[in-house]
């Protein structure tokens, strides 16, 4: 499987980005779907996920701003950023596998996933 991330850039906070994340390979649309992020100096923490019924999960420092979503016939998960803070500086990452019964546990699903892109940066100014 593999993944390809995009939609990085730079804006001022308050501004808003689409990260799309597609996969190809033998990933399925039953899998679950997730991004996650890591700024420097911190640990990766898990942003959204969406699992394969469409069911999602947000780390509470974003409910509200971002949304998850994916796209099963292209087999893309998309995270769009609202309302960007400069603390959402990071690099993001999506992830994907079966990951269950985990799926929508953030503070487990990274553990599970076995299938990573290599990123895309996301810079917000203040």
């Amino acid at each position: 499987v593999q993944l390809v991330e995009s939609g990085g850039g730079s804006v001022q906070a308050g501004g808003s980005l689409r990260l799309s994340c597609a996969a190809s390979g033998v990933a399925s649309s039953r899998y679950c779907m997730g991004w996650f992020r890591q700024a420097p100096g911190k640990e990766r923490e898990g942003v959204a996920v969406i699992g394969s019924d469409g069911e999602t999960t947000y780390a509470d420092s974003v409910k509200g701003r971002f949304t998850i979503s994916k796209d099963n016939d292209k087999i893309t998960v998309y995270l769009q950023m609202n309302s960007l803070k400069p603390e959402d500086t990071a690099m993001y990452y999506c992830a994907t596998d079966f990951a269950y019964p985990a799926c929508l546990d953030l503070r487990r699903v990274a553990y599970y996933m076995n299938y990573w892109g290599k990123g895309t940066l996301v810079t917000i100014s203040s």
